[in-house]
């Protein structure tokens, strides 16, 4: 299985409800360093995984729209708890969107799966992975 990885980051405000959040459940800010992890069996017909100039993009473009926002406001989130978990899930769901339509090149319609991590930190950090 080949993969390429792009990375971009996000800063993000919210909040969590529920007692095992502890001191979080208070409105509080996150930068998450966030990687988009493509896979696929066999290279596409120019050699490549993905189009990671196009990847890049996507990943960007995604994250724009939650950077600087509190996600407590979002309608998109209402009623959940926006885990490093979620949002991961979140980001992976959108760029396999953005596959499906060709927005990462005819190409991309070959990749496998994707996997997103979240970094919270150095030390900790979340995935989701889906197959495409």
């Amino acid at each position: 299985m080949f993969s390429v990885t792009v990375r971009d980051h996000m800063m993000i405000a919210h909040s969590f409800r529920g007692e095992v959040f502890g001191p979080a459940q208070r409105l509080h800010g996150a930068t998450f360093v966030v990687d988009a992890t493509f896979r696929r069996a066999e290279l596409d017909a120019d050699g490549i995984v993905v189009d990671i100039g196009l990847a890049t993009e996507q990943l960007k473009e995604i994250l724009g729209e939650l950077t600087y926002r509190n996600l407590d406001e979002e309608p998109a989130f209402a009623g959940m708890n926006t885990t490093t978990e979620v949002l991961a899930r979140t980001v992976a769901d959108r760029l396999a969107e953005r596959v499906h339509a060709g927005r990462l090149g005819e190409g991309a319609r070959g990749l496998a799966g994707l996997t997103v991590t979240l970094h919270e930190s150095h030390v900790a950090w979340a995935s989701y992975e889906r197959t495409l």
